[in-house]
């Protein structure tokens, strides 16, 4: 019997695997930043010696979790006109789920929109409330129209 994975096709499923964790991590160092305020170098350097992150993106980890905590304002801005709700209001994993989302979108081009969503959905499901994955799909998806408008187009004209 052959294995039919290329060492090509292991090599990608690994990155996307290390990519996740990282998306993981940041969710979870991104909560503790916004319920506990702690600085966020601390909180990078304190994930990085308490937990293994060597099947991790690390540079991918602290880019989002600087990334999102120095550009709250501006993310919360863009996706606010497609809540039902005030922010406030917002479930604090839902919030960090949108927040990460929504960067990638805007400031991670090169992360095709709909993996950014994906990947956006999937921690929603992990981490957030039984149908949270529901509402961030939506919001996300409308935040897409917006920020990405020409690769949404491309892609619903296929």
């Amino acid at each position: 019997m052959s294995d039919n994975t290329t060492p090509k096709s292991n090599k990608k499923a690994s990155l996307t695997a290390q990519r996740r964790s990282a998306r993981s991590f940041a969710l979870q160092a991104l909560y503790q930043w916004q319920l506990a305020g702690q600085p966020v170098n601390e909180i990078d350097a304190q994930f990085r010696v308490d937990n293994d992150m060597r099947n991790t993106d690390v540079r991918l980890f602290s880019e989002l979790l600087i990334g999102v905590a120095s550009r709250k304002s501006e993310l919360d801005e863009r996706y606010k006109p497609f809540l039902d709700r005030e922010l406030s209001e917002l479930d604090p994993v839902e919030l960090t789920v949108l927040r990460i989302g929504a960067y990638e979108l805007m400031h991670r081009l090169e992360v095709p929109y709909r993996v950014a969503i994906n990947e956006s959905v999937e921690l929603a499901k992990v981490f957030g409330a039984t149908e949270s994955h529901r509402y961030v799909n939506g919001i996300l998806d409308k935040l897409a129209q917006r920020v990405r408008m020409a690769e949404v187009k491309a892609k619903s004209s296929r």
